[in-house]
């Protein structure tokens, strides 16, 4: 029987926003204006290069940010490098727009929860099945989980950055395992990426996997995991 969950953050839980709301974001915050054509074309160059952390993945990376890219999450310059460095391959319009935009993605407001993740992690919480959030994350996302009244229903956070080590390695799995008190079999991996959350299978964890949708385009991806909670 499933005795604590672990869950993935970024496309799981909460859902950045668009890459045009970021861009609008970093342009209030810079004074920048841009016409509507220029606005467009940015936004679709940033989108290409995967430029928005929690965004869509880079359609190519760049040769030279192939090394950066596959270690983004191992610690926090590197995950600023990797996001700056395509940010600077899209083109800004602004230089003042790469610390901007980079800024804005960390802030609560550019996170939204899904529907159903209070309702489950209450659901849980009633229970009294401990939850970790296990994340690949270059930054502290424990913000985000106040600002939006989640913290207090989360046990442990596991983040690559201050752990040295970023899934699909079973030792953030297992050190969330450890955090929580629980063998690795009686911990339910619950996330969007097949890979990186898969990893979770060589400590002998079950694994669910959501999709990773905008917001209103997931209904009920999370409340299925209450479902298997009952299962023997």
């Amino acid at each position: 029987m499933i005795k604590g969950v672990m869950f993935d953050f970024s496309g799981t839980l909460l859902r950045i926003e668009s890459t045009g709301e970021w861009l609008a974001a970093a342009l209030a915050a810079t004074g920048v204006s841009l016409a509507e054509g220029e606005f467009d074309e940015t936004v679709r160059r940033l989108t290409e290069y995967g430029a928005l952390p929690g965004g869509p993945a880079p359609r190519q990376v760049p040769a030279h940010l192939e090394t950066l890219w596959r270690e983004r999450d191992m610690s926090a310059d590197q995950h600023r490098a990797a996001y700056g460095g395509l940010a600077r391959e899209a083109g800004l319009p602004a230089p003042e727009l790469l610390t901007a935009l980079y800024d804005r993605h960390m802030s609560p407001v550019a996170w939204r929860p899904y529907p159903d993740t209070g309702p489950t992690l209450r659901a849980l919480r009633r229970r009294g099945l401990p939850v970790a959030v296990v994340s690949n994350i270059g930054w502290d996302l424990r913000p985000v989980f106040r600002a939006h009244g989640l913290d207090e229903l989360v046990d442990a956070y596991v983040l690559s950055f201050e752990l040295g080590a970023q899934k699909p390695d079973p030792e953030i799995f297992r050190v969330a395992c450890g955090r929580l008190g629980l063998a690795p079999a009686d911990v339910l991996m619950v996330g969007d990426d097949r890979h990186a959350d898969g990893g979770a299978r060589a400590l002998g964890c079950p694994v669910h996997f959501v999709d990773h949708l905008p917001v209103d385009q997931r209904p009920a991806g999370l409340e299925p995991v209450l479902g298997l909670l009952e299962s023997p």
